[in-house]
């Protein structure tokens, strides 16, 4: 008999991070006739007297090469609210070492250790697995789907998705000449797996995972595991391929909620398996994790978002009811509108001098639409928007949802790995762009199974088919339109869902907000605002400008844009709009009379300074200056203009000696703010509105509030705590006058144990102390909290163009100054961390982190922060 690995001492299971009482060895009567010695990590039954939620049984089920220990942030997380247990398959871990298993057999033994684990039959159970033990988690559910209350799949999967081959590791593996050797006789599979991970598990971590595989005699259940997976057909079957099959054909009548939690780096299970998987379950929610491989719930915080999983499946209404929200009119009004007048600009792209007619647009559109579907995609289909910024790519856009396609826009504001992360992640069908586009897709794996398109070649099939194009009616309001990306300035930029009634009720409160009307015409120099433009129907200028570098946008390219369409509005982000000032010192005002013609300028992204907004007015002096507030997943949601922002200003109540935030000024017609506590629960629904002059977090209701995120059910789950209302993720308060101020991110709050403190009021302290005194020369003011939560230090950097590290006393005290709450330190940065989109938005989290290496002694020089950000995103 094959000797089984000794279980550890009591001290090495606390070295673990495990309770010692969890382990236990349990005789198990088989199904084979024989008793078989299980080990399992079991935190016990839990009292249920006076709990507010019942106690759930989670039953986890490793794969290989790991061991029960895969689900230690499942045992310490859930201990004492719900028994957790996490078992060791045969020949695997610490349990007995027993003659090979196929599948079956293995589905069976699971059948026969929950029977001796005396389950009790009335709680609530869910089954958790990963990677091969998702399978036989599989196969014992669809037999049990009546006493399964929900289950948790991570990086699994039940057969290779149509297709695709399996993956190339495990078929390597697999292969005859290597698989004895890389997965018993040395550890070689076992240290790969572990590797995949990375930094993104601790060395505990290693140790605990290799633990019970020292010994090759102890590894040879990984090499069966291996030689169990059917991976070619052949003749005869593979034995486990059939009993595959039946469990595969089952899964479409398992109906408790299956969340699919997600590591999106695995190069294993990748995304192909979760969406699958996702096509097999009739009742499936996608948590998907961007920066996690492999072995998910040991390197992200999957255990968090089961626990809010868990309180939504077990409380008494797991979802909440959505409202409906959109426009009655559609997306294509303003280009049908218009589609037979050939004497109306549509686009003008100064960067090609290329112009289109209003009556081309609507033909070219059209026929993309018309091409689109000669190809082969049907509505709901997503199509990732590969083309750049211009007239190709609105073409592209409103063709595609012409033909009922989603498309997912991905600009390249996010940066190169941003925006190969975000298209992955919306899992597009088709990709649109140029050649080289369609293989960098493929080569990077953005989008490797969709069928790409290539701009030029549907643009000239848009021309070709002329006026002859039939189309059926458009897509319908609730139809989805578009996967649109937020920033990305607090983490992996999410998807957010729209649609087309969406779109048109967001179209709508624009036109509202702002009075535009047929007269009017749009500079864009923020590419992804001049999609609004031939919806509302107005003639749009793009400006000649890099889209990654919108702080470059010049005076001269401005007015250029403007002049060529004779524009009434101008809309630019923040760091354009200061470039524009800057550049125009050097530039003869009577050269800039397209921006001197203009109405309305406005701009969105990033808190823009009242003296900036001065000096676009004097520019443009016949123009009202605005400054929408808003976010990717509802905009507009308020407004204010310059004469606003200096009353606000010159009415600010002190606070001690803080100012209160930034003004954005009153909600538009049709939207709705309520000021909740912070970091209020969404699980138990809508909370109260706190008193006027409260800081807490901001909620926003309208028709134009988006769907929810792509792949991400815990972060919308958060977002959206019930009857239509969005968390914003930013904290401020509602005055007396009805005029909501902003504070910062809910993230970025800093946690004393004097209370929060929220970062925008302390820094607009620094930034208006220091400014006026003309001692040092002021950028950006980062203020952030380093240390344990409730009991952090406040600390501020300054962007001051000094040396890096611990600023001078001078300054410093200037700087404690300024506010009355306490400073344990004041830092120079060389370069503040902003977004690549806006050129404007501080990752104060990054900022923080920089902040404490600094001060336990980190040299400040050297590209610390960037050795930072790569280590944040893994």
């Amino acid at each position: 008999m094959i000797s089984t690995p000794d279980r550890p001492a009591g001290a090495t299971w606390q070295e673990w991070g495990i309770d010692p009482s969890w382990s236990r060895l349990l005789d198990v009567p088989s199904h084979d006739g024989s008793t078989h010695r299980w080990h399992v990590l079991d935190t016990g039954p839990v009292t249920t007297a006076d709990r507010e939620e019942p106690a759930a049984t989670i039953l986890c089920i490793h794969g290989n090469p790991t061991w029960g220990y895969a689900w230690k942030t499942f045992l310490t997380r859930f201990a004492g609210r719900h028994r957790v247990i996490a078992v060791d398959q045969l020949s695997m871990g610490y349990s007995d070492r027993v003659d090979p298993r196929r599948y079956a057999t293995r589905v069976a033994d699971i059948d026969d250790v929950v029977a001796a684990l005396a389950i009790d039959a009335d709680a609530p159970l869910v089954v958790a697995a990963h990677d091969w033990g998702g399978a036989i988690a599989m196969g014992w559910a669809v037999d049990h789907v009546d006493r399964i209350t929900g289950m948790v799949l991570c990086n699994t999967g039940i057969g290779v998705p149509e297709g695709r081959g399996a993956p190339r590791i495990i078929r390597l593996a697999a292969s005859a000449p290597l698989r004895d050797l890389v997965c018993r006789r040395t550890n070689g599979f076992v240290e790969g797996t572990v590797r995949l991970s990375g930094k993104r598990i601790t060395k505990v971590d290693r140790v605990a995972f290799r633990a019970p595989y020292r010994r090759a005699e102890h590894r040879a259940a990984i090499a069966d595991f291996v030689g169990d997976i059917p991976l070619h057909s052949s003749e005869p079957a593979h034995p486990t391929e059939a009993p595959l099959e039946r469990v595969s054909g089952l899964l479409p009548t398992f109906t408790p909620p299956v969340l699919l939690a997600w590591g999106a780096k695995d190069i294993v299970f990748d995304d192909d398996f979760a969406a699958d998987l996702a096509g097999r379950f009739p009742n499936t929610t996608l948590q998907r994790f961007p920066n996690a491989n492999h072995l998910v719930m040991a390197e992200a915080d999957v255990a968090g978002s089961v626990d809010t999983w868990l309180r939504g499946l077990l409380g008494p209404d797991p979802t909440p009811r959505p409202v409906a929200g959109g426009s009655g009119t559609s997306v294509f009004a303003g280009v049908d509108r218009h589609r037979d007048d050939a004497e109306r600009i549509a686009i003008a792209d100064l960067a090609t001098r290329e112009t289109l007619d209003s009556s081309a647009f609507a033909r070219r559109v059209d026929g993309v639409a018309a091409s689109l579907i000669h190809r082969g995609l049907v509505p709901g289909d997503r199509v990732a928007m590969l083309t750049p910024p211009g007239i190709d790519l609105l073409v592209a856009v409103y063709g595609v949802w012409r033909a009922g396609g989603v498309t997912v826009v991905a600009d390249r504001g996010l940066g190169v790995s941003g925006l190969g992360q975000a298209v992955r992640s919306a899992r597009p069908v088709w990709t649109v762009g140029p050649k080289r586009a369609g293989v960098a897709s493929k080569i990077l794996r953005w989008a490797p199974n969709a069928t790409h398109v290539d701009v030029g070649e549907l643009m000239g099939a848009a021309e070709a088919s002329g006026a002859d194009v039939t189309l059926s009616s458009p897509p319908s309001a609730s139809a989805d339109a578009a996967v649109l990306f937020t920033s990305g300035a607090t983490g992996p930029a999410k998807g957010v869902r729209y649609t087309h009634g969406q779109l048109a009720a967001q179209r709508d409160a624009l036109a509202s907000t702002y009075s535009i009307t047929d007269e009017d015409r749009l500079v864009a120099a923020f590419a992804p605002f001049a999609l609004y433009g031939p919806s509302l129907g107005v003639p749009t200028a793009l400006t000649d400008c890099d889209v990654t570098t919108p702080g470059a946008l010049t005076v001269e390219a401005l007015d250029d844009a403007c002049r060529a369409v004779g524009a009434t509005m101008a809309f630019g982000s923040p760091a354009a709009l200061a470039n524009v000032v800057a550049t125009a010192e050097r530039t003869p005002s009577d050269t800039r009379s397209g921006i001197g013609a203009l109405r309305l300028v406005f701009s969105a992204g990033a808190p823009v300074p009242a003296e900036t907004l001065r000096s676009i007015g004097d520019l443009a002096p016949h123009a009202d200056i605005h400054t929408p507030y808003g976010m990717t997943e509802a905009l507009p949601v308020a407004d204010i203009d310059l004469r606003g922002i200096e009353s606000a200003e010159a009415g600010d109540e002190l606070l001690g000696s803080v100012v209160p935030g930034v003004c954005v000024g009153a909600p538009v017609a049709g939207a709705d703010v309520r000021i909740c506590a912070l970091g209020f629960d969404a699980i138990a629904g809508v909370p109260d509105a706190l008193a006027p002059d409260t800081t807490g977090e901001i909620l926003v209701r309208a028709p134009w509030v988006s769907e929810g995120y792509v792949g991400r059910w815990e972060a919308q789950r958060l977002a959206r705590p019930g009857a239509g209302w969005h968390r914003t993720g930013d904290v401020g308060r509602v005055d007396g006058s009805g005029r909501l101020w902003i504070e910062g991110r809910s993230v970025h709050v800093v946690h004393t144990v004097d209370g929060v403190v929220t970062p925008v009021p302390v820094e607009r302290a620094v930034e208006r102390s220091l400014s006026p005194a003309g001692t040092v020369t002021v950028g950006r003011v980062a203020a952030v909290g380093v240390g344990p939560q409730g009991c952090q230090q406040l600390i501020v950097v300054i962007e001051s163009g000094s040396k890096p590290g611990l600023a001078p006393s001078g300054l410093a005290s200037s700087v404690r100054a300024a506010v009355d709450v306490p400073i344990a330190a004041v830092l120079n940065i060389d370069t503040m961390p902003v977004d690549i989109r806006h050129n404007a938005k501080i990752d104060r989290a990054e900022v923080a982190v920089w902040a404490q290496r600094v001060l336990a002694g980190d040299a400040p020089r050297g590209n610390v922060l960037g050795r930072i950000r790569r280590l944040r995103r893994g």
